[in-house]
């Protein structure tokens, strides 16, 4: 799961969101320097990914892509679901995205004070180019991957990334809406436990 999974899948607390978001830089047990609710963000992402690796819905979308992609797989993968996420937002949310992606962008810049270093390298640029909102189209997603592949220094060929989403968009897509209810689930759960 990407960026906009891993907020809805937050909950409505905004220092789990926050969390949840910081947690891809923060190491160990350098979580417990962040603020109680921040820390519950952390342990939720990293329960998500562990969670998401080892489902066979993901594993199946994910060896689609292997032979093209090799380990940059999962990670196209997360942003396929967090398209078909935002593309059937309102199938998840009564919230508009627009409504829910700008309060979180305001999150972020309230709370800069708590940022690692890799989320001030990103969150300019997400929020410039709006990344959350733009995953709802093929186009939006496809610059994206062009930027990512970039970073990579096109090593990992994700900017043809698209290309196998449309070609079996609809497979896809249902391998997504067999996933996310469970681990919205799982997620449920969780969050009540930590």
């Amino acid at each position: 799961m990407n960026f906009l999974a891993h907020l809805y899948l937050s909950g409505s607390d905004t220092e789990v969101q926050l969390g949840n978001f910081l947690a891809e830089g923060i190491r160990t047990k350098a979580y417990l320097d962040f603020p109680k609710g921040v820390q519950r963000g952390i342990l939720l992402h990293r329960e998500i990914d562990t969670f998401t690796d080892a489902h066979p819905v993901f594993r199946q979308s994910t060896k689609r892509l292997h032979g093209s992609y090799h380990h940059y797989a999962p990670v196209i993968v997360d942003l396929y679901y967090d398209h078909f996420l935002a593309k059937n937002w309102s199938v998840y949310s009564q919230k508009p995205l627009n409504e829910v992606v700008q309060n979180f962008y305001n999150l972020l810049n309230k709370n800069a004070e708590l940022f690692t270093v890799k989320a001030k390298s990103i969150v300019p640029y997400m929020i410039k180019y709006n990344w959350l909102l733009s995953y709802e189209s093929i186009n939006g997603l496809s610059n994206i991957f062009r930027q990512m592949d970039a970073r990579t220094k096109f090593l990992s060929g994700m900017s043809s990334a698209t290309e196998e989403l449309t070609a079996d968009y609809f497979l896809f897509e249902e391998e997504f809406t067999k996933f996310f209810p469970e681990i919205q689930f799982f997620c449920e759960k969780k969050l009540n436990e930590l």
